[in-house]
């Protein structure tokens, strides 16, 4: 029951909806019981009726009493049910949000440690576990231990305590066969979960990469590893439900072997004549009533030990440190990056991804940042944001390390564009107008202008307003690039981070996209990486990056005249440019 004591703070947080609702269903138990014991007045009295030759006068009022109790049972179930689900659903929805919260306050290390499918879930499936034992849970342990402890009390102290003693000889047994699938289904379930897991990961892969395997003719060779990993899941639920199934043969072994002794031994009792057939019926009525608390235990072991099995991974989750600690709390007061011996590693004692970087970037400047794929450029842009985690002091924006600022100041410094730029399933506008939700139209249009996207956004049939679809599958690849473009030039940020933001566009088209950057820019400073150098030859001061290693740095001519590796790439583009125009 440890997940019980692991949810208490939303039990206490919420312990007067569950005390009215558990006092329903203490009412419930108590009216349950008021049956059996009427069932036997009546039939004592149907008995008595008949032996003294008179009319039956009391069995109408207990009819009437049956008939009340059911509406009494109807009105309560339905009240209980409404409140205790009401409750588990509301804890739900907060380890979803807080799961949420989570992860939006993790970056890169954690995503490069979790897949996506996973972590959908551990949302989804696992809190719908524990969901389930903060409703249901509750409900069979409390219902079944009221019930029980009220049966045990009445066969004791009002029928007859030598028959219940003979009746409960075979619920040891039962305890012991409970205790042992319970742990089969904690680990069985524990193996589905994971499973689950898996099976996520493969699907979302295949929806996300489904373009790739229709093209390479892979459909048959994916689905057959999606079968492989389906039938994993399938066994482990099967041997999930096998271990539940468990428990309804002991239930009723173990109940028809008391059934059998209360039958023997209350015919013993009846011929002794210290009990009457009326108090033996109540009585095997009573013991069936024993059946619904067996099943609840039953019930609440299986759901508590999903609710446990899915709460340790959640809460694993959930008890994950951020993995760039949010401890700043200043604000930028400038633009200006300062970035000195800057060496960084994915890995503890991995090779090393940057080696001694060091410039500087003045508000409004424009550096740019070339080199071969491998060279390290993402990964120090990345710094730069703290998506990861430098060396404190390395860094310093405004002549501060960026430690000292919190990670929403700092990261609303950079207007960011990827080089896979990631639209949401909205319209274009939408899209946009991400970061301020509240742009008018018009100022929504001038960055697309800048973009050079409003053209082809005009040529839609619903312009602005046209859906993009799933990460705008509608659009093309130069057409989203554009886009994010516009996005991140609609923030105002002081620093505009262009990550190889121009490779799927046509070089007149890059050009046409750098000019109005020239022309909007004022104290803006902007980084720029790309592979075509005609794109940041007209940059401040160039960085040639290797091997995570500065090789060259200076502007465009200083570069040219220095005849290594961008001198020799700057020629190397030219020549095929002249080929591509013959």
């Amino acid at each position: 029951m440890k997940l019980f004591r692991h949810l208490a703070w939303f039990f206490r947080e919420h312990w007067l909806t569950y005390l009215i609702a558990l006092l329903m269903l203490a009412g419930v138990a108590l009216l349950n019981l008021s049956v059996p014991y009427l069932v036997g007045l009546a039939v004592d009295e149907l008995i008595a009726a008949q032996q003294q030759d008179r009319p039956a006068n009391q069995l109408g009022n207990y009819l009437l009493a049956l008939l009340a109790l059911g509406f009494g049972v109807y009105a309560l179930r339905f009240s209980w049910r409404r409140i205790l689900f009401g409750t588990s659903y509301r804890l739900g929805n907060l380890l979803r949000t807080r799961f949420y919260q989570r992860l939006t306050r993790q970056s890169q290390p954690f995503y490069s440690r979790h897949n996506t499918g996973d972590l959908m879930a551990r949302a989804t499936n696992d809190i719908d576990a524990i969901e389930l034992a903060a409703g249901e849970g509750v409900l069979s342990g409390f219902d079944g231990l009221l019930t029980f402890l009220l049966v045990l009390i009445l066969m004791f102290a009002v029928i007859d305590w030598r028959l219940a003693l003979v009746a409960l000889l075979p619920f040891p047994l039962m305890g012991i066969g409970f205790y042992r699938i319970s742990n089969a289904v904690h680990h069985h379930f524990q193996q589905a979960l994971e499973r689950f897991s898996q099976l996520n990961d493969k699907t979302q892969e295949a929806f996300a990469g489904i373009r790739l395997v229709k093209a390479m003719g892979r459909e048959r060779i994916e689905s057959q590893a999606f079968n492989a990993i389906s039938e994993q899941a399938a066994d482990s639920n099967y041997r999930v439900a096998r271990a539940e199934a468990m428990y309804e043969p002991v239930i009723f072994l173990c109940m028809a072997a008391a059934l059998l002794l209360t039958l023997g031994y209350g015919a013993w009792l009846i011929w002794l004549q210290q009990l009457t057939v009326g108090q033996l019926t109540s009585f095997t009525m009573y013991l069936g009533q024993l059946i619904w608390p067996m099943f609840a235990f039953g019930w609440l072991l299986n759901i508590v030990e999903r609710g446990s099995a899915a709460f340790s991974r959640v809460d694993a989750l959930l008890n994950t440190p951020d993995s760039i600690a949010d401890t700043g709390r200043a604000r930028p007061a400038g633009a200006e990056l300062v970035v000195e011996r800057l060496s960084f590693s994915y890995a503890h004692q991995g090779p090393a991804a940057l080696h001694e970087i060091s410039f500087q970037l003045p508000p409004g400047k424009v550096l740019a940042l070339v080199g071969p794929t491998g060279a390290g450029k993402t990964t120090l842009i990345q710094l730069l944001m703290r998506h990861w985690q430098s060396e404190p002091g390395q860094i310093r924006l405004a002549g501060q390390p960026l430690e000292h600022y919190s990670l929403a100041a700092l990261r609303a410094m950079f207007a960011y564009v990827p080089q896979d730029a990631f639209l949401f399933s909205a319209s274009i506008a939408d899209n946009i107008a991400l970061a301020r939700p509240d742009a008018s139209r018009e100022q929504i249009e001038a960055v697309a202008q800048i973009a050079a996207i409003h053209d082809d956004i005009l040529a839609f049939p619903q312009g602005y307003d046209t859906q993009v679809g799933e990460r705008g599958v509608t659009l093309s690849g130069g057409q989203r690039q554009r886009l994010a473009i516009a996005r991140a030039l609609l923030t105002e940020a002081p620093i505009l981070v262009l990550d190889d933001a121009l490779s799927a566009v046509d070089v007149h088209t890059e050009q046409q996209i750098l000019h109005h950057l020239k022309q909007r820019r004022s104290e803006q400073s902007c980084i720029l990486i790309g592979h075509r150098l005609s794109a940041v030859e007209h940059a401040d001061e160039i960085l040639v990056l290797a091997h995570g290693e500065l090789l060259e740095r200076g502007d465009h001519d200083q570069l040219l005249a220095h005849d290594g590796w961008y001198a020799r790439m700057w020629t190397y583009q030219q020549m095929e440019a002249s080929l591509d125009e013959l």
